[in-house]
């Protein structure tokens, strides 16, 4: 009586590595894709909480100047400190360990603020790019209305 081997062939092992080749192919992409979604997210959610941080300041100072940089300028509007990283939220998202997106606030009168969450690091080749959200609640983003 003739024992079969024990074991695999090479050809049934090539074909394990192909479907698992196959797979990886897939699943690895859509993984990034839900990794960069995810990080989205928290930036919009983090530039609203920048945004309420703006309304607080407001309530405070009843101008919107100075929540940037060190704050205290004496001017509005061009003064370093109204622009810039801002003083009063975390100037990253998310707000510990590696920076996705870099928050600023990028345009202040005493009424009105502009702040936007700019791709960096793995993130900086988002589909998206820059988001942007306005003192009225209008928001955009480089990469179309579906990114918010």
């Amino acid at each position: 009586m003739k024992r079969e081997p024990l074991g695999f062939t090479l050809i049934e092992l090539m074909i394990a590595v192909g479907i698992v080749g196959i797979l990886a192919a897939i699943a690895i992409p859509g993984y990034q894709g839900s990794i960069a979604k995810s990080r989205r997210a928290e930036a919009k959610g983090d530039l609203l909480g920048l945004a309420n941080a703006m309304e607080r300041h407001f309530t405070e100072n009843n101008s919107y100047c100075d929540a940037g940089g060190d704050g205290g300028s004496s001017t509005c509007g061009g003064e370093t400190n109204d622009t810039g990283s801002p003083s009063i939220y975390p100037a990253q998202s998310p707000a510990e360990g590696t920076a996705a997106y870099e928050l600023e606030i990028s345009v202040v009168t005493a009424s009105t603020y502009t702040l936007t969450a700019t791709p960096t690091g793995n993130q900086a080749n988002d589909k998206c790019g820059t988001l942007t959200l306005t003192h009225t609640g209008e928001k955009s983003a480089e990469g179309g209305t579906e990114c918010w």
